[in-house]
């Protein structure tokens, strides 16, 4: 059997929550290295995993050992990180918003190319069984002509998730450069696309307004566009409480579908003729405890890198997402209607 051997750098909650859980539980992977500037982290994790801990990053991509590597750090070093451990032969998976610029984007894309490595963004609404069956439904014609949509991703704020709570760098500008439609915008921004195709313009309207002492956004909705015609809504808060909402309704022609919607069905069709189909599928990924499942993304990564297969969400396709978010905030400064894929 191919082993992976693989480092954690960073080990806050989307570490310890998400990546090193799905490693370990991945029989192809091998934890070798944790890193994070905050030491006593970093060797609770490496103690928990059988691994070696690091505080400095650099010595972690240096290591010949390793073959992968994912980031699990604060936006404003998704990009510089990235790029190091690309250039030092290492495959990447980086959470998400990927950068906080299209061309520090453009940047990792480069480095990945370069280098001949596998670069993915850890967006995982794409591997949810629910999204998954809507595409499949879209595709096969059985809605018809798709005419709009509404998909929000809200939730209390990073106080209640982040291992830092309410001083977490997530309220910080300089380290977060955005706030809600990064931590949950661009999932949706990221889910609609592989839905409904690419979007064309966006506007926008985001506020602070929610949380106190930060500067990042809070609450956003935005309208958008995509390059058939369809327009919808997205909408990203921190201040859906006490229960969060990581729901989507797709309008067709012939009927409505409505996605993690339903506490108990993910995916209800419902048809202009009467038919209604519900699904009982596999549960969303959660931050709340008993929503915990497998993303399906550190799987896929790995498959990827072993398989030598471009991964589902690649750089490219990160780009993309983040450019819907750009777009978003460049619609709330100068109050007009953003058109995206310029120039392509």
């Amino acid at each position: 059997m191919k082993m992976l051997r693989v480092a954690v750098i960073g080990c806050g909650s989307i570490a310890r929550l998400r990546h090193l859980i799905e490693y370990e539980a991945n029989e192809q992977v091998e934890i070798h290295a944790v890193c994070d500037i905050v030491e006593e982290r970093a060797e609770k994790m490496a103690a928990f995993y059988g691994a070696k801990a690091y505080t400095d990053y650099k010595e972690v991509i240096k290591l010949a050992n390793i073959d992968a590597i994912s980031v699990c750090l604060p936006n404003y070093l998704h990009a510089p990180v990235s790029i190091d451990a690309l250039k030092s032969g290492k495959h990447v998976l980086c959470e998400k918003p990927m950068a906080t610029s299209t061309e520090e984007a453009e940047a990792m894309i480069t480095a990945a190319k370069a280098n001949s490595k596998k670069l993915m963004i850890a967006h995982n609404q794409r591997f949810v069984s629910s999204h998954q069956t809507a595409k499949e439904i879209i595709d096969s014609g059985k809605l018809g002509r798709i005419y709009s949509f509404k998909t929000t991703f809200g939730h209390g704020g990073p106080e209640g998730w982040s291992i830092d709570g309410a001083e977490s760098w997530f309220f910080n500008k300089d380290q977060a450069f955005i706030g809600a439609m990064g931590d949950l915008g661009v999932h949706k921004a990221d889910l609609m696309r592989y839905l409904l195709g690419e979007f064309s313009e966006v506007g926008s309207f985001i506020e602070t307004n929610a949380k106190q002492n930060t500067e990042v956004d809070d609450n956003a909705v935005c309208i958008l566009r995509t390059e058939s015609g369809i327009i919808g809504t997205l909408s990203a808060s921190w201040a859906y409480a006490p229960n969060s909402d990581n729901s989507t309704i797709i309008y067709g022609e012939k009927g409505i579908l409505r996605l993690e919607a339903d506490p108990k069905y993910s995916l209800i069709e419902e048809y202009q003729n009467g038919n209604v189909i519900k699904h009982e599928l596999d549960q969303i990924q959660s931050n709340d405890e008993a929503g915990q499942t497998n993303s399906h993304v550190i799987d896929h990564f790995v498959e990827a890198i072993l398989d030598n297969k471009e991964p589902l969400v690649s750089g490219e396709e990160g780009m993309k997402s983040l450019q819907v978010i750009l777009g978003a905030l460049e619609s709330q400064d100068t109050k007009q209607i953003i058109t995206l894929n310029k120039g392509v």
